[in-house]
């Protein structure tokens, strides 16, 4: 009995001794409380001006500027298809031939026709003509007290139906005409060529069919798509769709080329946003002279929201939260002594962050902060900085990251 109540005492004493030593350290290292001399090592690096930019990235699809079908607007069998997957086209190159003989026979029939027609149109006339004499003579006649009112109006009644047969004669030529030019129409669609506004060349991405199908109207022949320039097709959240506008310069990467860049340009924005996703459209324009990007493509853009010139930056290593507020220690080098300031954050570019306000000078802790209060001693040694490195492309094109799809 006696053993258990020293072993208790014991434990008490011990207690009450690693309760001293914890409140020792807590009013020594707790928040808002004085450090009781102890000195914090830390490495620090100066404020400075550079340029900083804000630079959204996202991901998204290359699609071609544009891309048609071609399909025949008659029935026919193919007969000759001299074009294939990759083919060069010019405006004006043949691409198809249909089987032609029965769209020839029809234009030979219509002109038959037509022939026929015109040989009515003569007798109609030769018909008018006679009408026409018979009845200026009836009116003589009838004038020297010959004819007969009766024989005026026989003659009257033979013109006018000879007036009608000529005006259907030449009713029924411009008819005959009408399906001559159009049997012609469709002969000619028996020749399929390229065609399109500009005088730029296109490609020959897809082939559907072989010589010898039998094709009806509107079946796909080829696709032809133009690669002068391609369109990079990306999704933007609506946190980053202010800052998106049409002209803005855009900075493209694709897996297939490595680091190489291509230049575009935003040239359309959606002005609504998806209900589903949140999300809006945006197209960039890119130039493709060499050929280089293709359709299909996964690509990276980066596109430039903003740039601050000579704006007061810190490492972001340098920021730390202390009751709800965001801010640096500024390293007090004569009282060696860091003071936390709460700071407004502009541009996070990289590894350096833009202290809008207040304004700020001198050296700020960038290791060791988390052990640090308002007021505490420290020591200093530099921290690497890469503040006098000039800005790399790399660095250059980090930023303020955009939610891409």
């Amino acid at each position: 009995m006696k053993k258990a109540i020293i072993f208790v005492a014991i434990l008490a004493v011990a207690a009450l001794v690693s309760w001293r030593v914890y409140e020792s350290l807590s009013e020594g290292w707790g928040s808002g409380r004085d450090r009781r001399g102890l000195t914090v090592p830390v490495e620090v690096s100066p404020v400075s001006e550079r340029t900083v930019r804000h630079i959204g990235e996202f991901s998204g699809t290359l699609l071609p500027k544009s891309q048609f079908s071609v399909a025949p607007k008659v029935s026919g069998r193919l007969e000759e298809l001299p074009v294939n997957i990759g083919d060069t086209l010019t405006k004006g190159k043949l691409i198809a031939v249909l089987d032609s003989e029965e769209y020839a026979q029809q234009v030979a029939q219509a002109q038959a026709e037509m022939d026929v027609s015109q040989a009515n149109l003569a007798d109609s006339k030769s018909a008018l003509d006679i009408a026409e004499r018979e009845h200026k003579r009836a009116q003589d006649l009838l004038e020297q007290k010959i004819a007969s009112e009766t024989e005026l109006d026989e003659a009257l009644a033979r013109l006018s139906a000879a007036k009608a047969k000529f005006d259907v004669s030449e009713a029924q030529i411009k008819q005959r005409k009408a399906a001559w030019e159009a049997a012609k129409v469709r002969l000619s669609y028996t020749r399929i060529v390229a065609s399109w506004d500009d005088d730029l060349e296109r490609k020959v991405a897809e082939r559907f069919v072989d010589e010898g199908a039998m094709l009806r109207a509107n079946d796909p022949i080829v696709s032809i798509v133009d690669l002068n320039s391609v369109r990079a097709v990306i999704n933007v959240v609506e946190q980053d769709f202010p800052e998106i506008s049409v002209g803005q310069a855009t900075f493209i990467t694709t897996d297939a080329y490595g680091d190489k860049v291509f230049a575009g340009t935003v040239a359309r924005r959606a002005p609504v946003l998806q209900e589903e996703s949140r999300q809006a459209r945006v197209e960039i324009e890119i130039p493709n002279p060499e050929g280089l990007l293709a359709p299909g493509m996964f690509v990276r853009a980066r596109i430039q929201f903003a740039e601050h010139e000579d704006a007061t930056v810190v490492p972001q290593t340098a920021l730390v939260r202390r009751n709800g507020d965001q801010g640096v220690f500024l390293a007090d080098m004569k009282e060696m002594k860091a003071r936390f300031v709460a700071v407004g954050v502009g541009i996070i570019d990289g590894e350096w962050v833009e202290i809008v306000n207040p304004e700020i000078e001198g050296k700020v802790v960038t290791l060791g902060q988390h052990l640090l209060e308002d007021g505490a001693s420290i020591t200093v040694s530099e921290g690497k900085t890469d503040e006098d490195k000039p800005p790399t492309p790399d660095s250059q094109a980090q930023g303020t990251q955009g939610s891409g799809q």
